[in-house]
């Protein structure tokens, strides 16, 4: 059963965070992430799958269905994120001594765990199915 309480506490935790991100897309827009896409040669349009992994996987993870599939895409939005503004911080540490990219660091290593140990009991998908 605390194994099952952690797994909730982690993806709910993980799930909620990501979307506020998501959120304040949907009210702000996407322009600069668009325009980050087309600096590097990318088409503006990608700039979309930001709500794929910042509104719909969050929302996922949160409930527990297709949890791990939900989970990375979650990392994967954190990998376009890291090579797209962060890149340059990627071995830098920050004011406070720690590493410059902490929040998002944690944001890439906890989807990964989510998609590792799956949803757990406290979830709509259950302990049942492989992507959960």
């Amino acid at each position: 059963m605390a194994d099952d309480l952690g797994k909730l506490v982690l993806r709910v935790s993980l799930g909620v965070l990501i979307l506020l991100h998501g959120l304040f897309k949907l009210q702000n827009g996407i322009d600069g992430i668009a325009g980050m896409l087309a600096s590097h040669g990318l088409p503006a349009f990608f700039a979309y799958g930001v709500y794929i992994g910042e509104v719909i996987a969050p929302a996922l993870v949160i409930l527990g269905v297709f949890t791990r599939i939900g989970a990375l895409l979650i990392a994967g939005n954190m990998l376009v994120a890291f090579g797209l503004a962060h890149l340059q911080e990627l071995f830098s540490l920050g004011q406070m001594g720690g590493w410059a990219l902490e929040l998002q660091g944690m944001f890439l290593f906890g989807s990964i765990a989510v998609a590792l140990i799956g949803a757990g009991r406290f979830s709509i998908g259950g302990t049942g199915g492989r992507y959960n």
